[in-house]
């Protein structure tokens, strides 16, 4: 009940409310913080795939070039792509204290989220059908490890947003709230930077 003090008529809604309060501006530096690390953390493990990509067993084993599909991993781009974009949608509407079209929008990106998902997972089946595990090469762990730790963030970011969903249908759209989606969408947005950083490192460079 305490966070309902924050609620701004739309007469005095401000034109960026994520950072109108104290609180809302301690997020967003946080947050930038917090990415530095998530940064350092991404650029590892890209660091360890182009090391090891061309480390396996035998020559009889599968490499990059005999395993990925660009189709596939395209339409996975255009999803989590599109899911940025309707993320900014959503801030947008959130600034315009449009709080059902924020919604909205919310719900669209965890829908274009969970079709990258599973795109993914797919994705994943197929090559341990392929005999490309993790423990089949250092390759394959260094692969699996990259794109799992991203899956992951995808998958933690899903629940961010749908939690904020939840939450924002019973509290409705405030300056305290507004914090909230808008880091969420930021965080949104460097797991599809890292993405893009993905097709073009490990697919698009690994047909080559």
């Amino acid at each position: 009940m305490a966070e309902m003090e924050y609620n701004v008529p739309s007469e005095r809604w401000p034109s960026h409310p994520e950072t109108a309060t104290h609180e809302g501006k301690n997020k967003f530096y946080g947050f930038w913080i917090f990415l530095a690390g998530e940064t350092t953390l991404f650029a590892s493990l890209f660091a360890t795939y182009l090391a090891l990509k061309d480390s396996v067993p035998g020559d009889d084993h599968l490499l990059a070039a005999d395993l990925f599909a660009l189709e596939l991993a395209f339409v996975m781009t255009m999803f989590l792509l599109t899911s940025s974009l309707t993320s900014v949608f959503a801030v947008h509407h959130m600034r315009n204290n449009n709080f059902s079209k924020m919604q909205l929008w919310l719900g669209i990106t965890v829908l274009l989220g969970l079709g990258f998902l599973s795109l993914e997972i797919y994705e994943f089946i197929e090559y341990t059908h392929l005999g490309h595990t993790f423990r089949s090469s250092a390759f394959g762990s260094a692969f699996y490890f990259l794109l799992g730790t991203h899956g992951a963030h995808v998958v933690f970011g899903l629940i961010w947003i749908t939690m904020l969903i939840i939450r924002n249908a019973k509290r409705g759209l405030s300056v305290y709230t507004a914090a909230k989606v808008h880091t969420a969408a930021l965080y949104w947005h460097f797991i599809d930077v890292v993405w893009v950083f993905i097709f073009t490192i490990v697919y698009l460079l690994g047909v080559v």
